[in-house]
């Protein structure tokens, strides 16, 4: 098993953010965390990369135990993930902001400058190398927060949204990309809110509620599961997803 939480708890005051969550990733998967806004989805995804440190319960990672290790340290190990938020450096070019990840493990400046480049052409940046990061669209800095997750060579990518503030056509065009990433064999968990998206990319699915896991399975069940329509969709959501589960299969069928 890639990443195994187990028994985790995260509480902030009086708030508890995390309740007793276990699950497991597999290798060579690619999976959804989703739920409705805050239901600790990014507390998890802090807890999991060694942001956070739980306040009970244990992380492993490839078999060792990672609890409260840094996240400078889960990222060496080959667990890495994006930010919601991107925030790249504004005044550097996209093969430099790209390089700063690939010097985790390149101590060259050489190396890591080349490595940008192939990291970029993986993601679709290869035309932007020489672009300041501040001159990018919001689907080129989207594109540009993966490359940095890749350049550091991990094994299990987290991505925080990063379909968030994309129109539908930029969604499109990012999820052969995404494909790609776990082609190359690099494992992702992402939590997503575009549902159209986690039905054609991911497979299995665990469902946050107020910190809870409500559901754990595969995506096309997402829709029969009551919990899940109750605290995520709604009666109007439920029947939007089962029209999306309808399209996904038309295609699958017409494929």
């Amino acid at each position: 098993m890639l990443l195994e939480l187990r028994g985790v708890y995260r509480s902030f005051g009086g708030l508890k953010a995390v309740q007793n969550l276990s699950l497991q990733v597999p290798e060579n998967s690619l999976s959804a965390l989703i739920g409705p806004n805050g239901a600790g989805k990014t507390t998890v995804f802090s807890l999991m990369s060694g942001f956070l440190k739980p306040d009970q319960g244990q992380v492993f990672f490839m078999g060792r135990d990672i609890t409260g290790l840094p996240a400078h340290e889960c990222a060496k190990l080959g667990l890495t993930r994006t930010f919601q938020i991107v925030q790249p450096f504004a005044s550097q070019t996209v093969r430099e902001n790209i390089a700063v990840g690939a010097h985790l493990h390149l101590k060259s400046r050489t190396d890591a400058l080349a490595y940008a480049s192939d990291v970029a052409a993986q993601v679709g940046l290869a035309g932007l190398l020489d672009q300041p990061a501040r001159e990018l669209t919001v689907a080129a800095r989207k594109r540009l927060e993966l490359a940095r997750g890749l350049s550091t060579r991990p094994s299990l990518l987290l991505l925080d949204e990063v379909l968030a503030g994309l129109n539908p056509q930029e969604i499109a065009e990012m999820l052969p990309v995404i494909r790609g990433i776990v082609e190359s064999g690099v494992s992702v968990l992402m939590i997503e809110h575009v549902m159209q998206a986690v039905m054609n990319l991911a497979r299995h699915a665990w469902v946050l509620s107020q910190g809870e896991l409500i559901f754990a399975g595969p995506t096309k069940l997402l829709s029969h599961d009551p919990a899940v329509i109750e605290a995520y969709f709604g009666v109007a959501g439920a029947a939007k997803l089962r029209q999306v589960q309808n399209r996904v299969q038309e295609q699958g069928d017409n494929a």
